[in-house]
Parts: C-alpha cells; structure tokens; sequence
C-alpha cells in the first residue's frame, strides 16, 4: 500500500485511541477504533470507498503486521508457566522458604528475590509470589499492602529489562517493525542501563525491605499490620489447588533456567555463531544480527519439553493434564495477543499509511524545544499514558515508532535514551495504573484491597518518577552519560526516601502529641 501524508490528520489514531481509553477503560476497543479512524483517513486520502476500503485496509493490516513468532512465543510462555504451577514447583518453593525464613526483612527479601527469579512474565510473577509468601508475610505480621507492592514492583520493572521475556520480544519487535533497525534485540540490550525507573525501582523495593524507611499510607498499612492476625485473613482470591503436593522447587527453577540457555543457545545459531567458514561471527554480532522472535520460540517450545520429561513420567501431572495446562496457559495469554496484534497495527497505521513519523519529526525539526528536554519530556508523555489506559505494551507500541523517527531528527546522540524513556515511562504508568493487569494481579495475588495496594504504591513509585524526571535531564544535558545518570537518580532517591520517612514521622509524632 502506498503511503499518504496526512499531516495533522495523522495524530487523530493514537489520540482517538488514548481518549477513548480514558474514557471507556477498553484498552482492545480504543486501539482497533484508533485503527479505523486511521484507514478511513487513508481511505479518504487516496480516494477509496470510505466504507469497503477503511475496513478492508484495516482488516489487511492486522494481519500483516503481525509478528507471529511473537505471538506463538507469548502463547507458549503461558503454557510453561500453566504446567509450571500444575506441577508443585511454586508450592514447593513455599515451604522450602518458610523453612529458612527466620523474620520479615528476610521474608521480603525472599518475595522480592522470587519475583526477580521469575522474569519471563509479569502475570507468572504477580500469581506465583503472592501465592506462596503471604503466609510467610502474614506470619512475621507484613501488611498485605507491602507484599503486593514488592510483587508489583518485580513484575513489570524486570520484566522490561530481561533479555528473555515476553516484554522483551515484544519491544524489539516493536523496533524493528519501525524500520530503523536491523536488530531490535540488540537495541533493546542498549535500551537497559538508561531504563531509571525499572532500575531505580528495583533499587527502591530492597532499601525498603533493609532499611524500614515507610511513609505515606504504605506506613499506616504497616502499622495495622502489627495488630493484623493471620487467621483473619481475607479471602483470597488466588490459589494453587490444583498444583501438585509433590512438585520441588527444582521443579520451578529447571524449566525456567532451560528456557534462558534454549534462548541464548538459539539466538547464537540464528545470528550465525555456530556457522563454519568465512562468515563465522563473534558472540556480540551474532546476538546483533539474531532473529529473535524465532529464537525465542525454540527456546519456549524447549522449555515445554523439558517440563514434559521432567513432570509427567514423575506422576506430578497425568499427560492429558499436562495437555490440559497448555490449554489453559495459551487462554490465559489472549489479552496479551489482542493488545500486540492492535498495537502493530496502529503501528503500521501511523507509520506506513499516514507517515505520522514524518510529520512529527518535521515538527519537532522546526520547533525550538531544547534537546536536552526529550528525554524527561517523553518519559513523562509515556508514563501518562500508560497510567490512563493501562497498559504499558498498547503505551509504547503507540510511541516507538513515533519517538524514534523524532528522537533521530530532533538529537540522534539521545535516541537510545529517548527509547529508554519511553520505555520507562510505560512501566510508570503501569506500575500506577488502577485499571492496569498487573496491578490488579499483584493486589489479588498478595490478597490486598486493590485500592489499597494503588494508594500505597502510589507515593513510591511517584518518588522514583520524580528521581527519573531528574535523571532523564541529566542525560539530556551530558549526551546520555550513563554513570552521571544513574548516580544522580539514586543518589536523589536515597535522600528523597530518607526525607520523606523523616518528614511522615514527625508529623504522626506530632499528631500523636495533640491526641494525647
């Protein structure tokens, strides 16, 4: 299809598409509505029937945007994190933690640990930590408040910074699919070291297990805690009842730790590593010139297989249900597929029919903002974003292929960190999100009021964003140094966290003193 400049015209897809997520919370119906608006602009434009060509031309880019490898990669993943939980792996984890776990840093830490253990995939994350740690948590009197931030907070944050995930196949498909690069793994891989708020979040979960420095609401939910009894828990609303009473934490680790050395082993042949005479490659080429998607599907596929072998002739699963897992692990994914098929669509929409890249780099070209200010600038736009509709995946498949093409016109020595940024600033949104999957998952799976577990996040993940903001100006105005960066942005985190603990104490000690 021939492209059409659309000027103006060309923001109306991604902006119909945000408003209406604003407004009906329907992240799926907003993207394919944001589509429509898009071809029928096209249609108009080069003089199609305005009813058969907008839905056709639709319809045609949706299937020919898609990255299948990707979307056989997300449905295979949820099938190995089904059989995973069917087989006792996560259970088993529990119990061998509540034997070495003596109080509640150690307890937390142990929560934390396991999410970043479990970095192939957010949902696989939030269900299983929360699973096996609440008693744990419940035991040494931790608010479910605090358990389901750490789950949140090491769901999406390593998730968007894990070479092997599902975030991670999505993003570089994401980059690819705007046809700068050649390999968008390998800028993907550069994207890490500048994602401040993965980072610093990361950073943030453990200073508070060790350090105790609560404030806000989350300090309140720590302080009912103490009076919180286990027996009174609340229903929970996730359970592992059909897993198995006979699986080992061998049986959680093994198939995950298959899956990375499937992966890396995979993408080393497809980027011609293991290839013999004159085009034979180092590691770092092959990893840039790999083709991820498929690499990543052997490597599920592998993992599956493993799981297979180790799980049914053990009698931890009969093989129909081990069949019957993958069933439910590939239904489990289909919100995931949707929201990847309409976000490359509205993709290609902006990109490839309306040239919205151009027009936005054109602009940007003649404008006077500072190139310095991109980066926190887009950080911010990203996180909105995301917090208004709920995803971070539907967040940046809008953004990439608009932030690239106008990072490249505006300062090419601060695109990485633009792309960085926008990737950040989806993970902000996400982790604030009331309406977000992940964090509807964290507060179900910690057995936390959801409204509860969004107020007592908020305050620390809107630290941290304003530690990003800062970071992300300091890497405008040094040409993303990455050690200036991070220093900056920690250093700015620990004093922040210590100040607002000081500042939140002294005001309940003072309101102590007048109710005395």
């Amino acid at each position: 299809m021939d492209s059409f400049y659309a000027g103006w015209f060309s923001l109306i897809p991604p902006i119909l598409a945000i408003t209406l997520a604003l407004l009906t919370k329907e992240v799926i119906f907003s993207l394919f509505l944001g589509i429509i608006s898009g071809t029928l602009i096209y249609s108009l434009g080069i003089g199609l029937n305005p009813l058969t060509g907008t839905v056709g031309t639709a319809f045609e880019l949706i299937s020919s945007s898609a990255d299948l490898n990707i979307i056989i990669f997300v449905c295979l993943l949820g099938a190995l994190v089904s059989v995973i939980t069917l087989s006792g792996g996560s259970k088993a984890y529990g119990k061998w933690a509540a034997s070495k776990i003596r109080n509640g840093k150690l307890a937390l830490a142990a929560a934390a640990g396991l999410g970043i253990v479990i970095f192939i995939d957010d949902y696989f994350n939030c269900l299983t930590v929360g699973t096996v740690m609440k008693p744990l948590t419940d035991k040494y009197k931790i608010s479910r408040a605090k358990l389901a931030y750490i789950i949140d907070c090491t769901a999406a944050p390593i998730c968007i910074i894990a070479p092997v995930s599902s975030w991670a196949a999505a993003v570089g498909s994401s980059l690819e699919a705007t046809g700068y690069y050649h390999s968008g793994f390998q800028v993907f891989i550069s994207t890490i070291p500048l994602n401040l708020y993965a980072i610093l979040s990361l950073i943030m979960v453990f200073m508070i297990i060790f350090t105790r420095k609560d404030y806000g609401p989350m300090a309140a939910a720590e302080k009912a805690a103490k009076h919180f009894s286990p027996d009174s828990a609340r229903t929970d609303s996730v359970h592992l009842t059909d897993a198995s009473d006979a699986g080992t934490v061998a049986d959680m680790l093994l198939p995950i730790v298959s899956l990375i050395l499937f992966a890396v082993l995979s993408m080393l042949y497809t980027g011609g590593f293991f290839t013999i005479g004159d085009t034979y490659m180092d590691i770092e080429a092959a990893f840039g010139d790999c083709v991820t998607s498929q690499s990543l599907v052997w490597a599920s596929f592998g993992a599956l297989l493993v799981s297979l072998v180790m799980f049914v002739p053990r009698k931890l699963m009969t093989f129909s249900e081990f069949m019957n897992g993958i069933t439910e692990g590939f239904k489990s994914m289909v919100p995931a597929c949707s929201i990847l098929f309409l976000a490359w669509t509205i993709g290609a929409v902006c990109r490839d029919l309306l040239m919205t890249p151009e027009f936005v780099s054109n602009q940007l070209a003649s404008s006077h903002i500072p190139a310095f200010l991109l980066p926190a600038i887009i950080f911010v736009i990203a996180g909105f974003l995301s917090f208004s509709t709920g995803t971070a995946w539907g967040t940046f498949g809008i953004l990439i292929p608009i932030v690239a093409p106008a990072a490249y016109t505006l300062a090419p020595q601060l695109l990485t960190v633009s792309l960085s940024a926008t990737l950040a600033g989806s993970v902000l949104g996400d982790n604030c999100s009331p309406i977000s999957d992940t964090t509807i998952l964290s507060s179900a799976g910690a057995g936390c009021d959801h409204i509860e577990h969004v107020s007592t996040q908020l305050p620390y993940a809107l630290t941290v964003a304003g530690c990003c903001i800062a970071g992300y100006l300091a890497a405008g105005l040094t040409n993303a140094n990455v050690v200036i960066t991070l220093v900056i942005s920690a250093v700015l985190m620990v004093v922040s966290v210590f100040a607002a603990h000081a500042i939140w104490g002294k005001r309940n000690f003072e309101a102590d003193m007048k109710n005395k």
